[in-house]
C-alpha cells in the first residue's frame, strides 16, 4: 500500500459568538485550541492523512477525521465541549470532508504551501454557535495559498 500523505486543512470560523470557547476535536477527547484569533475569525490549521476509498474518492484518516469511511467530518466544539465549564453552550458543528475532491488533493499536495480551507458562520440561526452539519461559506473547501 501507497504511503499516505499528510493534507493541510485549514478551517475558519466567521464572526464566532463572543464569549463561546472554540476548539477542534482530535480523536475522542481531545481539543486542539485555535492557530489564530482575530475579532472577526478564528482559524485552525491542522494535517490529516488522505488515502482512496474503492471508488477513488479520497478517504480522511487519522485523528481529526470523525465518522465513516463514507462521510468524514471535522468536529468544531463549543462550550463545556470544547473545556469552558461555565459555559451554557455544549454543541459541535460538523465540517463536512466529503465534497473534497482527488483533484484539489493532488493540486494541495503539489502546492507549497498551500492548505484546503472551509469557511462557516459562528454564529446559528438560534443565536447561539453554530451546530448539526454546517453550510461552507465562499463555495466550500478551496485551496488556498500561503499564511491565509
Amino acid at each position: 500500500m501507497e504511503t499516505q500523505p499528510e493534507l493541510p486543512l485549514r478551517i475558519v470560523i466567521v464572526r464566532p459568538p463572543e464569549g463561546v470557547a472554540v476548539a477542534v476535536q482530535k480523536g475522542r477527547d481531545e481539543l486542539i485550541p485555535p492557530s489564530r484569533e482575530t475579532a472577526g475569525e478564528t482559524v485552525f490549521d491542522f494535517t490529516g492523512r488522505v488515502g482512496a476509498l474503492p471508488d477513488g474518492r479520497p478517504n480522511f484518516l487519522g485523528p481529526f477525521a470523525q465518522g465513516t469511511p463514507a462521510d468524514r467530518f471535522v468536529y468544531a466544539t463549543w462550550g463545556k465541549r470544547a473545556g469552558q465549564p461555565g459555559s451554557r453552550w455544549d454543541r459541535r458543528a460538523k465540517v463536512k470532508l466529503g465534497a473534497i475532491t482527488g483533484e484539489m488533493v493532488d493540486a494541495v499536495l503539489a502546492t507549497p504551501g498551500a492548505v484546503l480551507e472551509a469557511r462557516f458562520a459562528g454564529v446559528g440561526r438560534d443565536g447561539g454557535p453554530a451546530c448539526a452539519t454546517v453550510p461552507l461559506l465562499d463555495g466550500g473547501w478551496r485551496l488556498v495559498r500561503g499564511g491565509g
